[in-house]
């Protein structure tokens, strides 16, 4: 609905809005030169809307979907956080990993007998024969993917929980995991699959540098704070 620049950019502030929601509900005071990298890895982030002018019919609708989402998703980290930190009945980086992974499947499993099964075969088996993906190949590819979701979920509870920062940390990490995809992106697809956006370009390159920079900035910063 809004297209890949407006997406990019309104959706690169769940950095701001994880620091936002950090000052209104956990309390926690960042100085200016937190704020600084913060926003320094914002930009970076937008950089990447440079590489792309299309935009979508419905550009305020998408707009006010992709910032209320944003805003949502910095929310989560921030309440994510609260329950391992604050209260007397605060949970461990385990139990929150578990509990938020067993809601999560459920939610997916409903959806899979739902509506996934009664559409097998137009959505999944008629496009699985069409790639040459066997039965065996998706499901290996599945329990891939369940192993990996379970790798990102644990380290990131983890950052909420025990790396200074918190939920301010977790967002600016997920700025610097988000440039490193482009690298990544490259290598896997560019010249196989889709077209001159799957390849690194001048501008991502100087996005990589730029949020990396912010990232540092803000681990320098936040460890001199935490010192004071």
């Amino acid at each position: 609905l809004a297209g890949p620049t407006i997406f990019a950019i309104v959706y690169s502030s769940v950095t701001v809005w994880a620091a936002i929601y950090s000052q209104l509900f956990l309390k926690r005071p960042m100085d200016r030169y937190q704020w600084m990298a913060v926003f320094a890895v914002f930009a970076g982030l937008a950089l990447t809307a440079t590489d792309s002018l299309e935009l979508g019919p419905k550009v305020v609708h998408g707009l006010v979907l992709v910032a209320m989402g944003s805003s949502m998703h910095g929310l989560f980290y921030v309440m994510s956080e609260a329950v391992m930190t604050k209260g007397e009945d605060r949970l461990t980086v385990e139990q929150n990993c578990a509990i938020q992974g067993f809601t999560a499947s459920a939610s997916f499993g409903l959806w899979q007998l739902v509506y996934s099964l009664p559409h097998w075969d137009t959505k999944m088996g008629q496009p699985m024969e069409a790639a040459g993906t066997t039965p065996l190949q998706g499901f290996l590819l599945l329990v891939l993917f369940g192993f990996v979701s379970f790798v990102h979920s644990f380290t990131f509870y983890y950052t909420l929980r025990h790396v200074p920062g918190g939920s301010t940390s977790a967002g600016v990490f997920k700025g610097l995991q988000a440039v490193l995809v482009f690298v990544l992106t490259h290598f896997a697809f560019c010249g196989r699959v889709g077209g001159a956006e799957m390849c690194f370009s001048a501008v991502k390159f100087l996005s990589l540098i730029t949020v990396a920079g912010g990232v540092l900035w803000y681990g320098y910063a936040t460890s001199n704070a935490t010192t004071r």
